[in-house]
């Protein structure tokens, strides 16, 4: 009797044991699922600090220059590289035939078929347009025109729904004339929703031109 006794009192010791033992541990954790670095392995990813992003292959867009054109992307076409809008703008960016002509594309069938042509070309018109602003860019970056931050980059996209000459003659009123695209889109909204974002790198050049 004292031996079954023994036995069972033995087995449940050992069975209350390994529970415990399998039982999880509560973790310490923030919004971004950290945890204790207990292992001597550090971990940085996610973040929210957009430096931790600098050598990894994770993207972090924030006010980055992929960032800016995947926003103007979203806008003209959301993103679509097929897109041909009813007035017969081409692409990601809705370029027309004038402007792509302007940066040596001639053939719309095979920009349309591109997407890497079609990056090129959105670089090589802020290329252009930022040469052909450099005065009014020096003028009014950082300053506030009717009630709008102005930055380089919103200067950009501005020049890129109405062109420079509009942008030109927006700044010229002091932000007082209402300038738009055929579809009632403002020259002011693009210097608004695109503003602060880094276009540092773009080099200004008035003969910029796509290379195939």
């Amino acid at each position: 009797m004292i031996k079954k006794w023994y036995f069972y009192t033995s087995l449940t010791v050992i069975v209350v044991f390994l529970s415990y033992s399998f039982k999880p541990h509560k973790l310490d954790t923030n919004e971004w699922f950290f945890t204790k670095n207990n292992d001597g392995v550090s971990y940085s990813l996610p973040s929210l600090e957009k430096q931790e992003y600098t050598n990894s292959n994770i993207p972090f867009t924030g006010n980055f220059f992929i960032g800016f054109k995947e926003a103007i992307g979203f806008k003209e076409s959301q993103n679509k590289y097929k897109k041909v809008n009813s007035l017969g703008y081409l692409g990601k960016y809705q370029f027309g035939n004038e402007t792509l002509r302007s940066i040596g594309i001639h053939d719309t069938d095979k920009f349309l078929k591109s997407p890497k042509l079609q990056e090129k070309a959105f670089v090589a018109l802020l290329s252009k347009n930022k040469s052909i602003l450099k005065d009014v860019i020096a003028k009014y970056d950082g300053k506030v025109v009717n009630g709008i931050l102005v930055t380089e980059s919103g200067i950009l996209a501005a020049a890129h729904l109405g062109g420079a000459g509009s942008v030109k003659k927006y700044f010229r009123s002091n932000g007082k004339r209402y300038i738009r695209d055929a579809y009632g889109t403002s020259i002011r909204s693009y210097l608004k929703a695109f503003g602060g974002y880094d276009t540092s790198f773009i080099v200004p050049n008035v003969n910029a031109v796509v290379t195939l």
